[in-house]
């Protein structure tokens, strides 16, 4: 009698069969989930992670070995008794493809299951309201997969990372509504094309993600990541250990809050948001503005159009006054929005990222004096405000974390 008719023929014995295979799968995926954030790992440490019995992990990794999920990595280096093999989830066959886009540049990369970029590129296209917006993403993906050799069925997940308020449920960007035809989304078009899973979040939520996995958060509970980009600012927040993405996914939107209610008029519409007067696109503009009006800087003897953020943040670092000030001046707003952040979430870390932290303690160190300035002291005492290591891998690492909390969670390994 074959096993596929007793299965047909005992339903009792259908749901025991169904719920060990269940079981098998939830260790599967925990174990995978295992080697992901920890790395390399012996047999006996697996057990000890799963909780379960070392015959149990061997056959799961066994297992793992001939789906070509896991790799044998070598010898562990141990200084007493048989000297154990090490697991490590495989490099080859399966990979993440993470697009990184803005509104002045765009990034695609691909990263294996070590956390590897093994291929990386500028794309051609920028962040726009345009309904060309995403077939023009799409010929970019198409040409960045031929170059780096890797097929679409090796691809496990596609993460994408763009500025704007983006519900990661529904795929949708609220603040580039034209992007997609109407009904759709950029999620369930990218999906349509390319026939693999796709996520989507807010650049600054993966940045906190990357730093929480691989960065300066690790192993905290309370932290926020706050990017000072070209185009606005954002906040990442790390809370109980978890990201915060909100109801709608658009928690972190601190650019938005009113500093100076005579200000300048933001892209959102309203008046004086933290962005008019934090980034970097308001410093060059300053630049300019003072440099026209006959300030004195060694900036003035480069031409005016083409002065950039490491132009000014060069000559701060040889001692322009103005360049200073004027750096000092937006850590200065940025540190103010940024108490009422501390005093509503307490965390033990503000970790600076985005184009702006390249400015070093330029930055930093007037955000720090604010914060302590505006902030009850009690706050103050544990937090550090630090520069990110990860700098502009910090996007990259966290698409790729994203990605694989989603298929490592919901996805049959």
């Amino acid at each position: 009698m074959s096993e596929t008719y007793k299965l047909a023929s005992n339903p009792e014995l259908l749901e025991r069969e169904s719920i060990v295979d269940l079981k098998k799968s939830k260790l599967k995926k925990k174990l995978l989930q295992g080697l992901y954030k920890g790395g390399n790992y012996t047999i006996a440490q697996l057990a000890k992670f799963l909780h379960t019995s070392v015959p149990s992990v061997t056959a799961l990794v066994e297992e793992l070995i001939d789906e070509k999920w896991v790799i044998e990595m070598g010898i562990a280096d141990v200084q007493l008794g048989r000297k154990p093999l090490l697991y490590s989830l495989n490099p080859k066959d399966r990979y993440i493809l993470a697009l990184d886009i803005t509104t002045y540049y765009s990034k695609a990369a691909i990263l294996n299951l070590q956390n590897r970029v093994v291929e990386m590129q500028d794309i051609h296209l920028v962040l726009e309201d345009d309904p060309s917006f995403c077939q023009n993403l799409l010929h970019g993906i198409d040409a960045f997969l031929v170059q780096s050799g890797i097929n679409m069925s090796q691809l496990i997940g596609v993460t994408v990372g763009m500025p704007g308020l983006i519900n990661p449920k529904n795929g949708l960007n609220y603040t580039y509504p034209q992007i997609v035809p109407e009904g759709q989304s950029v999620l369930t078009l990218l999906q349509q094309q390319l026939q693999a899973p796709v996520y989507i979040m807010n650049d600054t939520q993966a940045m906190i993600f990357g730093e929480l996995h691989f960065g300066l958060a690790q192993g905290m509970q309370h932290a926020l990541s706050v990017n000072m980009d070209w185009g606005g600012v954002g906040l990442g927040v790390l809370t109980n250990g978890k990201i915060l993405q909100g109801e709608s996914g658009f928690a972190g939107e601190l650019g938005h809050i009113q500093v100076r209610p005579d200000g300048d008029l933001c892209h959102c519409g309203k008046v004086g948001c933290l962005d008019t007067v934090t980034k970097a696109s308001y410093l060059i503009r300053r630049v300019k503005d003072l440099l026209r009006e006959g300030k004195v800087s060694q900036l003035a003897q480069k031409n005016i159009d083409q002065i950039d953020i490491e132009m000014v943040i060069d000559v701060a670092n040889r001692g322009d006054a103005l360049a200073i000030d004027l750096l000092h001046d937006i850590g200065k707003e940025m540190g103010k929005g940024l108490s009422m952040a501390v005093h509503l979430l307490n965390p033990k870390s503000i970790i600076i990222n985005g184009v702006l932290a390249k400015a070093g303690k330029f930055i930093s160190n007037p955000i720090e004096q604010a914060i302590y300035k505006y902030c009850l002291s009690d706050y103050k005492e544990d937090l550090s405000i630090v520069i990110s290591e990860l700098g502009e891998s910090a996007k990259i690492l966290g698409l790729q974390a994203y990605a694989m909390s989603h298929i490592l969670a919901d996805e049959q390994a």
